[in-house]
């Protein structure tokens, strides 16, 4: 790739990412000061801007786009617009959740794409055990907590309760098989995300949670944000 190229794509990640974090601080606003208008703005912006950063980058670094990660991004973008109408219909809510469902289905492939078929002090036996435990109690105590609460949406809202509580196991078990930092920032975002659902899913189903959306779209903002460039700072 000609170099004039490179450097257009060097300069198109900046600026990606600097109206990445100009949405990402807009949408926080809107949750503390109950801007809609902000909020239509700036919602539906987050993941496509964290999308074509990703694009960029890796066309700047001429390597190939992987797909799974990309429809990852996509259909987290459809979870969050959806997400936005639910109180308008509740349907979308069960369609949002599908698509995060999705969401984080493709976030278990892009984790496996991206570690190393080889392990240089990768969790075994007991410390898999060990360090899961603590994820598997959250997850499942938090759906037993909520489960008498759930009414007619039980089944879907365990089954995505599932998923995201594997997402997050997968994510721990990259340990040793890629770098430390891409490690850290996967597996961190992993547990962020999982916290912004619980959030949800309480504020939702249980009790609405003092500053609840601020919370809810701080660490789900940073969870996506630190997914996507952890998996950008994997290398072979």
């Amino acid at each position: 790739m000609p170099s004039v190229t490179l450097n257009k794509f060097h300069k198109m990640k900046k600026v990606f990412l600097y109206l990445f974090l100009i949405v990402s601080v807009g949408e926080i606003i809107s949750t503390l000061v109950d801007s809609p208008m902000l909020h239509i703005i700036c919602k539906p912006a987050i993941m496509v801007l964290l999308g074509l950063y990703y694009w960029t980058v890796q066309r700047s670094r001429q390597q190939s786009i992987v797909p799974v990660l990309l429809l990852a991004i996509i259909f987290s973008c459809a979870g969050d617009v959806l997400l936005m109408f639910q109180l308008s219909n509740p349907n979308y809510f069960m369609v949002g959740l599908a698509a995060f469902l999705i969401a984080h289905v493709l976030y278990i492939f892009a984790y496996q794409q991206h570690q190393n078929e080889s392990s240089v002090g990768e969790l075994q036996g007991i410390q898999k055990i060990r360090f899961a435990l603590p994820i598997l109690l959250s997850g499942t105590g938090l759906s037993v907590i909520l489960y008498p609460h759930l009414g007619e949406l039980k089944t879907p809202v365990l089954l995505y309760a599932g998923v995201l509580t594997y997402m997050v196991l997968v994510a721990l078990f990259r340990f040793g098989r890629t770098s430390a930092g891409s490690f850290a920032m996967v597996f961190g975002g992993a547990i962020l995300f999982m916290i912004s659902d619980s959030l949800l899913a309480v504020n939702k189903f249980l009790e609405p949670l003092s500053g609840g959306n601020f919370w809810i779209m701080s660490t789900y903002i940073s969870a996506q944000f630190l997914i996507v460039k952890g998996l950008l700072g994997h290398t072979d």
